[in-house]
């Protein structure tokens, strides 16, 4: 059936939901970085916000995103009210103590966190079974196309319309959020108490059975982090113009969102786990691949590739951990999945830091493509010792001791 099982007005609301929930998630580290630009400390002091929001991100998604309470609808629209409150008093009062700012950049992080996890889970829930996969390849898509605007978005906002209009943009734009996503159809939201108690009986232990899923996601973003974060540095050591590095990235977004949409067009052969390895091979084997190819051209081609093989590799990490655990997990999974991914970003970029401090670009880019080779072959392993063995079938006549 494809995406003619998505034309449904309960997916379309649902989508228009998502925009307005994620634009100001996507928005937010630049935004923060013009909010503090001409305040003292300027740019560094606009990085440390967007790392705390992004610290903020993180916890929030692994403590908040594995509570019973934001499983359901109301929960979610709770965390996002508290973004927007963030965010616009963030705007108000950007002259306040720095420290303030940090617990407010933080907060803002934090608040909205397992609402990404919350509504993809939502997502699969509005949709026939067959067309799942084609549901979380429409969602990677819709995600990728708002990365690729928010953050010219949020520069042209801070620029032209003042430096705090971009979090007022977020702050209405998430409690729009908060305020429809109750309204949304389907499940009313969490269990009732007595239900709810049964059900997360164990809950952190199903959470962790999975971690074999969240390792080949951390490796993903780890192996993306370090290909944004090395390739201006690669194409100056090579002797290319160092302003192709912002199209070669755009280009690469692109082809991401074009492959999450050609993954959900059909089945694909294989078990999504099979597939999901077997194409952040392919991603590591691009990464290795634009260190040496020669010429802009090469670095291109390669990066369109890694970008389909990258897409794939998200819809069917999210398809994995679906068939992994319970429903009544899905969103403490997508949450922990999403705060595993901030934390393999976060540390590759400081690792990144510290290799081109005493290796060349192509050192560390090789270098990156096969630590990710690493976890997914450990993550390979783990999956094979856990699955379970095949019953042996009685031999006729033969009586068992």
């Amino acid at each position: 059936m494809g995406y003619r099982g998505l034309a449904k007005k309960s997916v379309i609301l649902w989508a228009l939901v998502a925009i307005v929930a994620r634009l100001p998630i996507a928005m937010a580290p630049l935004g923060l970085v013009f909010l503090a630009r001409d305040r003292p400390g300027g740019y560094s002091l606009g990085a440390t916000l967007a790392a705390a929001y992004v610290v903020g991100e993180v916890l929030g998604a692994l403590f908040i995103g594995t509570l019973p309470v934001s499983r359901g609808k109301p929960g979610l629209a709770l965390g996002l009210g508290a973004g927007a409150f963030a965010f616009g008093v963030l705007a108000f009062v950007s002259s306040a103590p720095d420290p303030v700012l940090v617990v407010l950049a933080a907060l803002a992080g934090a608040g909205p966190a397992a609402s990404p996890g919350g509504m993809r889970a939502m997502l699969t829930r509005l949709v026939d079974e067959d067309v799942v996969a084609s549901a979380l390849s429409a969602e990677s898509t819709l995600t990728q196309a708002i990365w690729a605007i928010a953050p010219g978005l949020a520069v042209s906002l801070a620029l032209w319309a003042g430096a705090a209009v971009p979090l007022v943009l977020a702050a209405v734009a998430m409690a729009v959020a908060a305020v429809t996503l109750p309204l949304l159809p389907g499940p009313a939201g969490a269990a009732t108490p007595a239900k709810a108690t049964a059900k997360t009986r164990g809950h952190g232990r199903q959470l962790l059975s999975a971690w074999p899923i969240y390792l080949t996601s951390a490796a993903s973003m780890a192996l993306l982090s370090a290909a944004e974060l090395i390739l201006t540095p690669l194409l100056e050591f090579r002797h290319l113009q160092t302003g192709w590095a912002g199209v070669l990235l755009t280009v690469f977004s692109g082809s991401s969102a074009l492959g999450a949409f050609l993954y959900g067009l059909r089945k694909w052969p294989g078990a999504v786990r099979t597939q999901s390895l077997v194409l952040l091979v392919g991603m590591s084997a691009c990464v290795a691949l634009i260190a040496v190819v020669p010429g802009l051209v090469g670095i291109g081609v390669v990066l369109v590739i890694g970008g389909l093989c990258q897409a794939a590799v998200a819809v069917t990490r999210n398809l994995s951990l679906r068939d992994a655990l319970p429903e009544e997990a899905h969103t403490g999974g997508y949450s922990v999945m999403y705060a595993v991914q901030g934390v393999g970003y976060t540390l590759t970029a400081t690792l990144t830091a510290l290799a081109l401090a005493s290796f060349t670009p192509v050192t560390a880019l090789i270098g990156a493509a096969a630590l990710t080779l690493l976890f997914t072959i450990g993550s390979a392993l783990a999956e094979l010792r856990r699955a379970p063995a095949r019953p042996v079938p009685a031999v006729p006549g033969v009586e068992e001791c």
